[in-house]
């Protein structure tokens, strides 16, 4: 067998929302599909895979290096024993006369391919990938049953506490036990008004998450922690520069409660070690949130895991940024501690297949071939306009 076609499409995901870093009123995604020759019931068989949002489509790099390498590669090279693609193998060859290091947006560009191919695989077995990845890199046997949280509280023009309120009541009246909201878009003063409001809203084993986006220098990030810490928060995410890793462990030092989550923004299994090594995070009670579309996929995430098993983080700990069904698929095949979920924002790419409904803060996951894309019939409808 072998590749035919690759396509990329950039497409909007635009909201009116902002963080306290990033407006997404002009946010795109590159969707892709790898088409081969094999045909099932009339049908070519492909594989379908986009970015998470936060970053923006990649089709000049698509375009210009990692779709060409991967057409031009010897077919034959990009099979395994069994005759079928290797998403392994055809990452090096994407991955070819590129430099380490400098991972930048090259990461989210190989990650949507890296998520058509295995979508693909999953669908030239006729399994979910779930199923798949257990198999050969979990432990055997999927949990088909996974948390997942609410992401929102954006920054909404116009949105006072009492939205802000109306939105995460929403989220719970639909089955979530966890929501999580922005800080660090507006004074600390207004901030905490916002907190507590979000925290009125909540019942008995019902928490509250929230997100700086990295927007604090430690300094910054230290104060805002004073004062959360007089709340009784699932964790503070992203309170420095992804990079900053020494700004973060000051942070950890000051802490005394409340958990920390960060990763989202790290693309290699490199930095995914400098983080662990010296941004003083506890694997006992601190989260990790690499999200495989923004960080060259699948095989690099394994890599992750692996490079930080050592250090002390197990699976459990780790909780993927993005809010896809990619994600969602890697939490159930390696038994990670959950995956983060959009009910409203960035669709049709967020979100579950139909009929999917969230109960007590988890989901159980379809028993669809691939990533599951087929059953989100939105979503299913612009995979499909791809390939007219």
């Amino acid at each position: 067998m072998r590749i035919v076609e690759v396509r990329e499409r950039t497409l909007p995901i635009s909201s009116p929302i902002r963080n306290a870093v990033v407006d997404f009123s002009q946010m795109t995604l590159s969707l892709a599909a790898v088409v081969t020759d094999e045909v099932r019931d009339g049908r070519p068989v492909v594989g379908f895979g986009f970015n998470s949002n936060g970053r923006y489509g990649q089709g000049s790099l698509l375009r210009e290096r990692f779709v060409p390498r991967l057409t031009a590669a010897d077919p034959d090279g990009l099979l395994d024993d069994r005759g079928l693609i290797d998403p392994h193998l055809a990452w090096d060859v994407m991955m070819t006369n590129e430099k380490p290091g400098g991972h930048g947006e090259r990461s989210v560009a190989v990650g949507v391919l890296d998520m058509a191919l295995w979508d693909l695989r999953a669908k030239l077995e006729e399994r979910p990938l779930y199923d798949l990845i257990a198999e050969r890199h979990g432990t055997g046997s999927s949990d088909r049953r996974v948390f997942v949280y609410a992401a929102g509280g954006y920054y909404h023009p116009g949105k006072g506490t009492r939205g802000l309120k109306d939105e995460l009541l929403s989220y719970l009246d639909r089955g979530y036990s966890v929501v999580k909201m922005k800080i660090g878009g507006a004074p600390l003063a207004e901030d905490l008004a916002r907190v507590e409001a979000a925290l009125s809203v909540l019942g008995p084993g019902q928490r509250l998450m929230v997100d700086a986006n990295g927007r604090f220098d430690a300094e910054e990030a230290t104060a805002y922690l004073g004062a959360l810490e007089a709340y009784d928060l699932q964790w503070y995410e992203e309170p420095t520069d992804p990079l900053d890793y020494d700004g973060l462990r000051r942070v950890a030092e000051r802490r005394t409660s409340v958990p920390l989550a960060t990763g989202e923004n790290l693309f290699s299994h490199q930095d995914a070690l400098n983080l662990a090594r010296y941004g003083g995070l506890d694997p006992e009670r601190d989260y990790l949130q690499f999200d495989c579309a923004l960080s060259y996929g699948l095989v690099e995430y394994l890599r992750t895991m692996e490079a930080l098993r050592p250090l002390g983080w197990e699976p459990s700990r780790f909780i993927p940024h993005g809010g896809h069904q990619m994600s969602l698929n890697l939490a159930a095949g390696l038994g990670l501690g959950g995956n983060e979920s959009y009910p409203d924002l960035f669709q049709p790419f967020g979100g579950f297949p139909d009929g999917v409904q969230v109960e007590d803060g988890h989901i159980t996951m379809p028993e669809l071939a691939g990533i599951g894309f087929e059953g989100k019939s939105d979503l299913a409808a612009v995979c499909a306009a791809l390939l007219d």
